[in-house]
């Protein structure tokens, strides 16, 4: 029996009696190959593993992983162009691209290798005058496994930025990857075996939903969540039942703002690939564009020429997830039916999975253009009287992922970036900080919490542990249940003479 999911299906193996699943090429509905659905059983047993395996992993220390995790990231580096060919085959998106996203994820992996022991060693901290007969410091420690949920659209740099800080903060990482891409996550367990051979640090279960929501209930330390806000919730009500923590990257409406002394041309390539590129499916990608009044003639010209030689098919791949095609026409239609202008491409830009450039102008700011995520190849061009109004309507979003700011005062740009609310802000470019390790990432309102990437994704999957060892008796002893008056009438005379005067 096999249940149409979509352009996948399920169906049940003939030898084994398991539940199977398709993936397939987005392009043309070819089926790549077959995967387990994993159940209850299946995926009890790879946390079981996980947790024995995390005690290894944290028994060889900041140094001993380092070399392990060296060995992975060289493994994923010779196997490049294999991992691009999964990526684009599953996905849909061109080669180079897919060859790209692998870079990045062994840029990330290599930065947590590196800096893990630098972030999460133990450090001292003052202890205060009123404790100065402490030693205090601060550490932090692997919190056991972590059970990262992955999206398709990036469907290796993505959620490398869970595994791979995961596994320098000293934790195991079940990885489920998104059922549309689960040949990535299968290939990325078998180069964790050549890397550590024997060691289950690193695995992969495949499956739907379902799956998901079983790894969430499983006895994991944490989930790392990449994907929709609606299923966000979903997977964070699930893990509510076990007080299971969350990381969660969600959605975005990313803003781009333009301002009067922008360099034009630098200003249009960012936005045409960040409206465009993966055909728009990037969370932290360009969807609202607000220019400001006087350039926003030569801004719009100069944007729909340069992406009128753009074609999915070619410049990009098709929608990864077929429903998507739906939505982004509802959000056309919705905004046509408005008064909005499609001075590029239209309703007539739908040719099956794949989606044309489309460019909107004089969009109504409530219309779902405006509003909804998009995640697909069509950008909404409004006019701003200045970049005040632009920071209003960029802040009006329940969205709070990215934003970028192209102006040529850097000063400016600053002052602009810093009154807009989202996770990471970009001046000059799109996607800049996408390579940049050490920096985090995640956003603010509908698009999640918590941070990936960085020192703070490395604190991300770890706990902290606070200690204090006292040196030598108090001089003030007041940790007593039989406190002396002297001791009493000192403290109050330092607590008025410290505190009640500023």
């Amino acid at each position: 029996m096999t249940e149409q999911l979509g352009r996948h299906s399920t169906s049940t193996d003939s030898k084994s009696g398991d539940p199977t699943f398709a993936s397939v090429d987005p392009r043309d509905d070819t089926e790549i190959a077959r995967y387990p659905v994993s159940g209850q059983a299946a995926v009890a047993k790879a946390v079981a593993a996980a947790h024995t395996a995390a005690t290894w992993w944290d028994q060889l220390g900041f140094a001993g992983r380092k070399k392990v995790l060296g060995d992975f990231r060289a493994a994923l580096a010779a196997h490049a162009d294999s991992m691009a060919s999964i990526i684009s085959t599953e996905t849909g998106k061109p080669s180079d691209d897919a060859l790209l996203e692998v870079m990045l994820a062994v840029e990330h992996l290599d930065w947590a290798a590196r800096n893990a022991q630098k972030v999460l060693r133990r450090k001292r901290v003052g202890a205060g005058l009123i404790s100065a007969n402490q030693s205090a410091s601060v550490g932090y420690r692997p919190m056991g496994v972590v059970g990262v949920i992955g999206p398709w659209n990036y469907p290796l740099y993505t959620p490398m930025g869970s595994i791979g800080y995961a596994l320098a903060a000293g934790n195991a990482v079940v990885f489920k990857p998104s059922e549309l891409s689960p040949g990535v996550g299968v290939e990325l367990a078998r180069l964790w075996n050549i890397a550590a051979p024997g060691h289950p640090v690193l695995q992969t279960i495949t499956g739907d939903g379902k799956t998901g929501a079983l790894l969430c209930s499983s006895g994991v330390n944490k989930i790392a969540f990449t994907g929709s806000t609606a299923t966000a919730k979903r997977v964070m009500a699930a893990c509510a039942d076990t007080l299971t923590p969350l990381v969660a990257e969600c959605g975005g409406k990313d803003a781009m703002l333009v301002d009067s002394d922008a360099n034009l041309d630098a200003a249009v390539s960012f936005a045409a690939f960040g409206a465009v590129g993966n055909a728009g499916q990037t969370c932290a990608g360009v969807e609202r564009i607000y220019v400001a009044a006087p350039v926003y003639d030569a801004f719009l010209a100069k944007l729909t020429a340069a992406l009128r030689g753009a074609h999915a098919g070619s410049t990009y791949g098709p929608m990864t997830l077929s429903k998507q095609t739906a939505i982004v026409r509802g959000q056309i239609e919705d905004a046509l039916g408005r008064g909005a202008k499609a001075v590029l491409g239209g309703l007539d830009s739908f040719r099956g999975p794949f989606i044309d450039p489309i460019v909107l102008t004089d969009v109504p700011e409530d219309s779902t253009a405006v509003t909804e995520e998009t995640f697909g190849p069509s950008v909404v061009v409004n006019k701003v009287a200045d970049m005040d109004e632009g920071i209003e309507r960029a802040n009006a979003s329940k969205y709070g992922l990215g934003a970028s700011v192209f102006t040529k005062s850097t000063s400016k740009g600053r002052a602009i970036a810093e009154k807009l609310e989202c996770g990471v802000v970009t001046v000059n470019s799109v996607l800049g900080f996408a390579g940049i390790a050490a920096l985090p990432f995640g956003g603010v309102g509908d698009s999640g919490f918590g941070r990936i990437h960085g020192a703070d994704g490395l604190r991300e999957f770890s706990s902290v542990k606070s200690m204090a060892v006292q040196k030598f008796s108090a001089p003030l002893d007041l940790l007593t249940i039989e406190r002396k008056a002297r001791d009493m009438k000192i403290s109050r005379w330092m607590l008025a003479k410290r505190h009640a005067k500023s």
